[in-house]
């Protein structure tokens, strides 16, 4: 049964619109963005980068070193994090979503979904969120997983992209609104210097492809 305002049906499409409009801040939507600016790429998911960016030349250095946290809203000083800080930082202030929180939760009600590489036993909000493995789980399960391909315009603004560093260390990035020369999308992430902005989307191997909204 369709909904009506001032008499006038909605169609399935304006009803499902208006639903996300009253979605919570903070909840994560996953899906296609939409290519709305002027330069083909969108608006919200630009956010993402935007707050990426901000980052370079803020957070200096790569520090894997386990911090207790606040919860909600835990953050490591500035200047000091590793990959995933980036994300997490980028996300919380271009998106308002809380992945401490977001991760957590999920974590809490679904424990054995989740990877057992660290031996844990129950869930610990100040590191959970600050892993890959845990980040490509999360936002599988909420739908955000898109297909890995080796084609540069299949990666939009404000993309999650994760890969393996040899050996083995797993990596997170974002996806840039900036190309290469060869048309490439740049990435911002901390691979061990600080976050930076840089021409690495394919150097190593994806494992992993995501799209938030």
């Amino acid at each position: 049964m369709l909904m009506l305002v001032q008499g006038t049906p909605l169609s399935p499409g304006k009803l499902a619109g208006i639903v996300l409009m009253l979605l919570l801040p903070g909840m994560l939507s996953c899906g296609e963005s939409r290519a709305d600016g002027p330069d083909g790429t969108s608006g919200p998911i630009n956010s993402i980068v935007e707050a990426a960016r901000n980052q370079v030349g803020v957070t200096v250095t790569y520090d894997p070193a386990y911090v207790a946290l606040s919860y909600p809203g835990g953050d490591l000083p500035r200047a000091k994090g590793v990959c995933s800080d980036v994300v997490i930082r980028a996300l919380r202030e271009g998106k308002k979503m809380d992945l401490q929180k977001l991760v957590h939760e999920d974590m809490k009600s679904n424990f054995a979904k989740y990877p057992k590489i660290w031996g844990l036993r129950r869930t610990d909000r100040n590191i959970d969120h600050r892993r890959v493995p845990n980040l490509r789980t999360y936002l599988t399960r909420k739908g955000c997983a898109v297909p890995v391909t080796k084609k540069a315009g299949d990666y939009h603004p404000g993309d999650l992209v994760t890969c393996t560093v040899p050996p083995n260390l797993p990596h997170i990035m974002i996806v840039s609104d900036r190309r290469s020369s060869r048309g490439i999308p740049l990435v911002i992430h901390n691979i061990g210097r600080g976050t930076r902005e840089e021409n690495l989307l394919f150097t190593y191997p994806l494992t992993g492809h995501y799209r938030v909204q």
